[in-house]
């Protein structure tokens, strides 16, 4: 039988612990904990602790150095220093601060150089499928609205730079409309998804996005629209925030363990 592949996540936040967790347990035949990285090393320790098979506890550049699979899971101000390794060394890298690649794409020459794949997993969207395949053909537009709790927003630098508080709204406000390169700027930890989004289909030039401060939602909600040739369709999701960190769903950590389930997987559905 083949070898198991083995897996090294940054960060042990609510996404990362509930994967490896997960494959911890077993539940994703083929594939088996070998290394985490996270910045506060003592509480690291105390959450793998709690695991059957303990993974040893490296600097987040030497995961790739464990693993063949690498799992990011980190602040976004840190992608580089898990990305170039896991490139480097020819690694399957999942990258869930997907935004920050756009500051990065020569990396997906030099993972077509190196052997490494990127593969993102779909994280808190839906339809990803559905817009890789019209995208096949000609696309007039592609867009989508979020809706977030104010609480959910509140810190992004776009919302500071503009000078506008989330801690006296009252109604639906929309605070941004605009591109998902510069969504993504502005909201680095709220519109991965829209990153993904234009990745999948016509690139973060062409996406719109808007996002709105509304406090008549209690979950993150995203409405993808999209105009092509061949297929017209509008889908919405509405996820539950993650307790602990609020700007992102509990959905996402589910995301990344189907995603690694696809790369054992001996039947894959879906495009």
């Amino acid at each position: 039988m083949a070898q198991d592949l083995r897996l090294g996540i940054g960060g042990l936040g609510s996404i990362g612990m509930a994967v490896a967790r997960c494959v911890d347990a077993g539940r994703i035949p083929g594939i088996r904990l070998t290394a985490v990285s996270a910045r506060d090393q003592a509480r690291a320790r105390e959450r793998v602790a709690s695991l059957r098979s303990r993974p040893i506890l490296v600097p987040v550049a030497g995961l790739a150095e464990h693993a063949d699979i690498v799992l990011e899971s980190i602040p976004a101000a840190h992608f580089a220093e898990i990305a170039y390794p896991a490139i480097a060394k020819g690694r399957i890298f999942m990258p869930l601060s997907v935004g920050q690649l756009l500051g990065h794409m020569h990396l997906i020459e030099e993972a077509r150089r190196t052997g490494a794949r990127i593969l993102v997993p779909t994280g808190a969207l839906l339809g990803l499928d559905a817009v890789r395949a019209v995208a096949e053909g000609p696309v007039q537009s592609v867009t989508i609205k979020t809706r977030k709790p104010p609480r959910g927003l509140a810190g992004a630098p776009h919302l500071a730079a503009s000078n506008i508080s989330m801690e006296n709204v009252k109604e639906p406000l929309c605070v941004f409309r605009g591109s998902a390169r510069e969504a993504i700027k502005g909201f680095p930890a709220n519109v991965n998804v829209a990153v993904a989004l234009s990745l999948a289909g016509i690139g973060p030039d062409r996406t719109t996005v808007e996002i709105w401060a509304d406090p008549t939602v209690t979950r993150n909600t995203h409405t993808i629209e999209v105009r092509s040739e061949a297929s017209d369709f509008t889908m919405t999701i509405a996820n539950v925030p993650s307790e602990n960190t609020p700007a992102t769903g509990k959905v996402t950590a589910l995301s990344a363990i189907a995603a690694l389930r696809r790369l054992t997987a001996p039947l894959v559905v879906g495009t």
